[in-house]
């Protein structure tokens, strides 16, 4: 995610990182290349009898422009549903820990029951990001559950189930009441609910052929555009072309970023953000020194 300070709005056309510029400059450069070869090219098709206008190209950019507004909507209410669903986990991660330890005040292990939970929360993560967990989960576990964990097909709900268990051996010796244990277990299913949602969005994309046909039309709008500009636009048509397809092509690319929220480019969720903050706040609640520092942005503004 960029996080930006508030910036003249000079500054901002000449903004670099964060925009998606660095993918497309190479689409908008051979556009600009075919634009000059379309010019040189005018003589040879103008002697053929062909000639291209501008009225079916306004027509045709005025419905890829909606079908782009629609994809992008979908694709930006994904973004924003991810959010919310990271925002509840954050809420039912201190609830939870805050009624064990109001509830438990002096149990010598609750700070193994709150690894479980900063377990959880990066687990999810890398799941979502479909990185290696091993090494960063040693940290929080001991060997013989991390095996299980990583023998589990879902390992974040194993997770979930070693938390259920640490819970259920404090029934068992009589510290947690039944109305006690249900009002923590509803706390772990409000967690469940967060993974299942998060497991939906990455697993569910925005269906292929959709994505396909809004493609390819950008694609072919925008390299059929020069033979349309050249006759009234002559020298002046690879800017107009480029400037043109830069509008198309971004969005197309945008919708493709904001698609998968959870993934490490620039418009995505700051993940790893989110599960520093929750670990912070958690370790803090349990009265521990060793506090990790907070992530902030890097000098590109970006928040990982």
């Amino acid at each position: 995610m960029i996080v930006r300070p508030q910036q003249h709005w000079l500054r901002l056309i000449f903004v670099w990182h964060g925009s998606v510029l660095p993918k497309i400059y190479t689409r908008l450069f051979l556009n600009f290349l075919l634009s000059i070869a379309v010019i040189l090219m005018l003589p040879w098709y103008s002697s053929l009898g062909i000639k291209f206008t501008v009225a079916p190209f306004s027509i045709l950019g005025v419905a890829i422009a909606i079908f782009l507004g629609f994809k992008n909507n979908a694709c930006y209410s994904r973004y924003v549903e991810a959010r919310l669903l990271w925002g509840q986990l954050m809420i039912a991660a201190r609830s939870l820990f805050r009624e064990v330890k109001n509830t438990l005040p002096d149990d010598p292990h609750l700070g193994e029951f709150v690894r479980l939970q900063i377990a959880f929360a990066h687990c999810l993560r890398m799941t979502l990001r479909r990185q290696p967990q091993a090494e960063q989960l040693a940290g929080y576990m001991s060997a013989d559950d991390l095996r299980r964990v990583m023998d589990s097909s879902s390992p974040a709900n194993r997770i979930l189930l070693l938390m259920g268990e640490w819970l259920a051996v404090r029934r068992r010796e009589g510290q947690l009441s039944d109305i006690l244990f249900h009002s923590l277990n509803n706390r772990l299913n409000d967690m469940s609910v967060v993974l299942s949602g998060c497991e939906r969005i990455a697993t569910t994309p925005v269906p292929f052929a959709y994505t396909l046909i809004l493609h390819r039309t950008v694609y072919l709008f925008c390299i059929m555009l020069p033979f349309a500009l050249v006759v009234d636009l002559h020298y002046m048509t690879p800017f107009v072309s480029a400037l043109i397809s830069y509008t198309f092509i971004s969005l197309d690319t945008l919708a493709e970023e904001l698609e998968d929220p959870f993934g490490t480019e620039d418009n995505d969720l700051p993940l790893d953000a989110i599960c520093n903050a929750m670990e912070r706040d958690l370790l803090q609640m349990n009265d521990e020194e060793a506090i990790p520092e907070r992530l902030l942005p890097d000098k590109h503004y970006q928040l990982t």
